[in-house]
């Protein structure tokens, strides 16, 4: 990441730029009220900005002691090609490991090819011994 161009703040991305990305991304897009709910559920984030425009978001959710769920990976499909992916998981990845505690359980699930991605990072797929499974509510 160009550190000239771009700056990331470790930081919950203000509401409406989490749905912009979300959206402009192809992420399931949530109602206003529901994502001001799950934002205040962030346990750390990532938040890149271009000048004064949020052009890439990453948050780790989770119990605060057992189990976490790396989630929202955004980033601006006009400002993608320029490592702020990896920038937003070097940032969150930093956390787990400084403040997490052992054996703490930390997922993701992987759209391809964003997998590579989260594979330098040390997550492995965990099938065939567990696969990832999700329901939506209607």
């Amino acid at each position: 990441m160009d550190t000239n161009r771009y700056r990331l703040e470790t930081r919950t991305p203000p509401l409406a730029d989490f749905l912009r990305l979300r959206e402009i991304t192809g992420l399931t897009v949530y109602s206003e009220e529901a994502a001001q709910a799950g934002l205040k559920g962030t346990v750390a984030a990532a938040t890149i900005y271009h000048g004064d425009h949020v052009v890439g978001i990453g948050r780790l959710v989770g119990d605060g002691g057992c189990v976490f769920v790396i989630c929202d990976i955004a980033v601006d499909p006009a400002h993608q090609g320029n490592g702020l992916g990896k920038a937003i998981m070097t940032s969150l990845m930093d956390y787990v490991n400084r403040n997490l505690k052992s054996k703490a359980y930390v997922s993701i699930i992987a759209d391809i090819p964003a997998n590579r991605l989260y594979e330098q990072f040390g997550f492995e797929e965990t099938a065939p011994d567990s696969i990832g499974m999700a329901y939506r509510v209607s």
